[in-house]
């Protein structure tokens, strides 16, 4: 598995050079999870506009196969979808690629496995009249549905002849509740493995770039309920500031472990603003708050913040 095949799955640098590095990986699940951590964690938004820009426009089906013609499991993406669409569709998907193009800058990204050229067509223009905000984390969103389904078939031979096991692993069962930075270790997951459940970063979307050294903290919710109008009793977990790749610090212990509950992620967002885009925006501060279920306390939760002088958007990661 070398960096040239992980960029045939994904068209950025940064995206490859990871994998390469992280690989080899003894089965799917374990490269698509890293896959996500790294598409999530560690590519930023030029690594993303430029993985989009490895995509050819939805339709047009020559071009598809000028770009990828050396990777089989590219070349047929689109034209099963596009197989039986008239030249009246394929006109429409030409004409609103290029006001979608106009608005967002980058070209239409879709997994259009499964997917009918009517369904597509559909999909576009509803799109395109989104926020260039959500339309960037839309566009992030279908590339690691893409991503996964091409190192499905990357390394599906591999693993048909070495026996891999392929399966998803369950959640954690019979987890005992503990406190949030004290929970118990299972013996079956190794250590070097553990890390914060927990986790965030911020991306500048109007300067198209990580938003770095902005101070992060995050709270539990431990008395009463915001649902009953009390804002209750926040305890600080952990507090940290975010790097040049405009990723928080940990903001809680490594663990397998997260209490159920209410959490919610403050991020100064004034004192950035004000240094980068010389006003304080609209919002001095962004606080994200969610809910952790207790079927969900085995599973990671990362939960970026898509900054902008007057608006925010988050959304649930990997």
């Amino acid at each position: 598995m070398t960096e040239a095949g992980f960029l045939g799955c994904c068209g950025s640098t940064r995206f490859a050079r990871e994998m390469a590095l992280r690989a080899p990986f003894s089965s799917l699940d374990l490269a698509v999870e890293a896959a996500r951590d790294i598409w999530w964690n560690k590519v930023d938004v030029q690594g993303w506009l430029e993985a989009f820009a490895a995509h050819p426009r939805i339709g047009d089906i020559e071009s598809l196969r000028t770009k990828f013609a050396s990777e089989r499991f590219c070349s047929g993406e689109q034209e099963a979808a596009l197989s039986s669409a008239n030249e009246h569709t394929l006109q429409e998907l030409a004409d609103w690629n290029r006001k979608y193009e106009g608005k967002f800058g980058h070209v239409f990204l879709i997994c259009a496995s499964g997917k009918s050229s009517s369904e597509i067509l559909a999909a576009l223009k509803e799109r395109s009249t989104n926020r260039p905000i959500e339309e960037l984390q839309n566009a992030a969103s279908e590339q690691q549905k893409i991503t996964e389904l091409r190192l499905a078939k990357l390394m599906s031979s591999g693993f048909n002849s070495s026996g891999g096991d392929t399966q998803a692993v369950g959640p954690l069962t019979n987890v005992p509740k503990a406190a949030v930075l004290s929970a118990p270790t299972p013996s079956t997951a190794p250590a070097s493995n553990l890390r914060p459940p927990i986790t965030t970063h911020v991306l500048d979307v109007a300067l198209g770039k990580p938003g770095s050294n902005i101070d992060v903290s995050l709270h539990f919710l431990t008395e009463n309920s915001i649902a009953e109008g009390d804002q209750g009793s926040w305890t600080l977990v952990g507090n940290s500031q975010t790097d040049n790749d405009g990723r928080s610090g940990p903001l809680m212990q490594p663990s397998n472990y997260l209490q159920p509950g209410t959490y919610r992620i403050t991020f100064n967002t004034g004192a950035y603003l004000a240094r980068l885009h010389g006003n304080s925006g609209f919002y001095p501060c962004a606080n994200v708050v969610f809910k952790v279920r207790p079927s969900q306390c085995a599973e990671h939760f990362h939960i970026p913040l898509l900054l902008a002088p007057y608006s925010y958007s988050t959304y649930r990661g990997s």
